[in-house]
């Protein structure tokens, strides 16, 4: 059972991990682990690279870091196998920004901590391992509060602390957009056109957490393009604007139409 409660400081078979390169032998490197304190891996040559390997540092060096795949953990030796060729540059990726995201949001969190008077580990006492259970990272906490202020209280969360929390996430994170792309066409006859068309444009504007941004193409053409939270959020606003600006349109005498893609 002694063991068992120790495996949180151990990495899992298949897991991805982030290394910093401590010593490169003729026959393997051995890997200091960033996000298990103590911890380091070996990677063997047969798992440095998918090609052959004729000289190990052509592949690794001291001091690099790196991600690398767990292949096998003997928690009773102390050893972690670890692969590097089993890493695609995907993963590779996802892996670093993870790591990245997971620093920035332990300093946000030490703010909390000294906002509210408390220690880091108060924190994650109170709420911060909750708020990982439920919403699948500390990041992703912060995150979420930047897409919308009242999420941790609609998600049940309750506490001094939230308010804080979501304070310190609004005025150091950037929300999380996707961006779309539609077009759009007027045409009037009318020799105040280009006035009607004007007066139709301006139903495109902000709303809310999406941007909008109209750029001229050529006539009659127009770009626009939304910034949203979400994918199906920025459509609807493209829809329900374009939509808005074709009926202005017609009203005047002209006509229009729009469309997602050209």
């Amino acid at each position: 059972m002694a063991e068992e409660e120790v495996d949180y400081e151990w990495p899992s078979e298949g897991e991805l991990v982030l290394g910093h390169v401590q010593t490169v032998k003729d026959f393997g490197a051995f890997i200091q682990l960033e996000e298990y304190e103590d911890k380091v891996g070996f990677i063997h040559i047969s798992e440095i690279s998918s090609g052959w390997v004729k000289r190990i540092r052509d592949h690794i060096r001291e001091g690099q870091k790196r991600v690398c795949k767990v292949l096998r953990v003997d928690r009773s030796q102390g050893h972690i196998d670890l692969s590097l060729k089993q890493v695609n540059e995907h993963q590779r990726r996802e892996k670093i920004q993870a790591w990245k995201n997971h620093q920035k949001a332990e300093k946000l969190l030490s703010i909390v901590a000294e906002e509210m008077g408390w220690t880091i580990d108060d924190c994650y006492e109170k709420f911060a391992y909750d708020l990982i259970d439920e919403l699948g990272s500390l990041y992703d906490a912060f995150e979420i509060c930047t897409i919308n202020e009242d999420a941790l209280k609609e998600a049940g969360f309750q506490g001094e602390w939230v308010d804080t929390f979501t304070k310190i996430a609004r005025e150091n994170i950037s929300p999380p957009y996707v961006s779309i792309t539609g077009y759009l066409e007027l045409s009037s006859r009318d020799k105040v056109g280009v006035d009607h068309v004007r007066e139709a444009l301006q139903t495109f504007e902000d709303q809310g957490e999406s941007k909008v941004e109209v750029s001229y193409m050529a006539a009659p053409k127009y770009r626009v393009e939304v910034r949203s939270t979400d994918y199906k959020l920025a459509e609807d606003v493209f829809e329900t604007q374009a939509k808005e600006a074709v009926k202005q349109m017609e009203k005047l005498g002209g006509t229009g139409k729009y469309y997602r893609k050209e």
